[in-house]
């Protein structure tokens, strides 16, 4: 079963990305689930072994019905709070019953809050989702030595421009890539995904 994630990585404007992600927040789980979606478990671990302090605030940008929240709650992290363009899958995640604060957000938009020195973006930025622009709204916000977890999937890294996004932190040491792993994303069909961690000079 792939009736969303057929059309998840085709490329389309925010709005569409609004209405197609609201439509599939009921099934979100199970399609995915059934794939055996395993980035947000990667990411949250990658996350607490560069954090030190589980009981900091993360945010978790693009939270979705909340699977990623649950990953971060089952690492070790104490306060979750979670921002996503789809009131749907913000219902989803309040069910999860793992955030603090939820906020639905407008596409580019400036963060509700910026006091996080944690954040995670995972399964977010990519073909049919956020565009890359997303990674420097948040490089931007994090304070110095500040982390930012997320993840490519290979439909991602299958644009140039989001590694050479990376890069615009990491080769001028505006940044410091702490972490980058290759490994599962949805193994039931054979996609595999990137997690990196990145610190804020």
């Amino acid at each position: 079963m792939t009736k969303f994630l057929d059309k998840a990585y085709t490329a389309r404007d925010a709005a569409s990305t609004r209405v197609l992600y609201d439509d599939w927040a009921a099934s979100y789980e199970a399609e995915v689930g059934e794939h055996g979606y395993a980035t947000p478990g990667r990411c949250a671990d990658a996350l607490k072994h560069y954090a030190g302090d589980t009981s900091a605030p993360v945010l978790d940008f693009g939270c979705g019905t909340g699977l990623s929240g649950l990953a971060l709650k089952l690492a070790g992290f104490e306060t979750i709070d979670g921002v996503d363009l789809s009131a749907e899958m913000l219902e989803g995640a309040h069910a999860k019953g793992v955030y603090r604060h939820l906020d639905q957000i407008e596409a580019g938009a400036e963060l509700p809050r910026k006091d996080y020195a944690l954040c995670a973006a995972i399964g977010v930025i990519g073909a049919g989702a956020a565009p890359i622009e997303v990674l420097h709204i948040l490089m931007r916000a994090l304070p110095r030595d500040g982390k930012l977890v997320f993840s490519f999937n290979d439909h991602a890294l299958e644009e140039p421009a989001n590694e050479a996004g990376v890069a615009e932190w990491t080769d001028c040491g505006a940044a410091r890539l702490l972490f980058k792993e290759h490994g599962p994303h949805l193994p039931g069909i054979g996609l595999k995904s990137n997690v990196y961690v990145l610190e804020k000079a």
